[in-house]
C-alpha cells in the first residue's frame, strides 16, 4: 500500500488480508508472485507472525465465501481494499478474464 493508506485495526487489516487472498484465489492456482505480494502486504499492513500465519493458511485453502462480504467493509475503507485486491489480480502479469469479472462484481457491490 501507500503512505496515503489508513491506518486499519487488527480486525479490518484481516479483512483485507481475506480479500486479497480470496482475488488471488480466483483463477483457481496460486502463483508465487502472488504468495509473495499477498506476505508482503501483510507486512507492510503491520501484520504480527499469528496474522501472517493465517494469510499463508488463506493461500492454501481459500478462505469461506461468507468470510469476504464486500457489505461489510467499511465504506471509508473500500478504495484501500479495491486497490489492494486490483494489485492482487495482476501480480502475477496477467489477468484471467475470471478475475477481471470477480474484479467487477467486487466493485459494484462496493457502491
Amino acid at each position: 500500500m501507500d503512505s496515503e493508506t489508513p491506518e486499519l485495526t487488527s480486525e479490518d487489516r484481516l479483512s483485507l488480508l481475506r480479500f486479497a487472498c480470496a482475488f488471488a484465489w480466483a483463477d483457481l492456482e496460486i502463483a508465487d508472485t502472488e504468495r509473495s505480494f499477498v506476505t508482503s502486504l501483510a507486512r507492510k499492513l503491520g501484520a504480527d507472525d499469528e496474522e501472517v500465519a493465517l494469510v499463508e493458511e488463506w493461500l492454501k485453502v481459500p478462505p469461506p465465501a461468507e468470510d469476504v462480504d464486500p457489505t461489510d467493509i467499511d465504506p471509508s475503507l473500500r478504495q484501500v481494499f479495491l486497490n489492494a485486491c486490483v494489485q492482487m489480480i495482476s501480480a502475477d502479469g496477467r489477468v484471467d478474464s475470471e478475475e477481471v469479472e470477480i474484479l467487477s462484481l467486487f466493485e459494484q457491490l462496493l457502491r
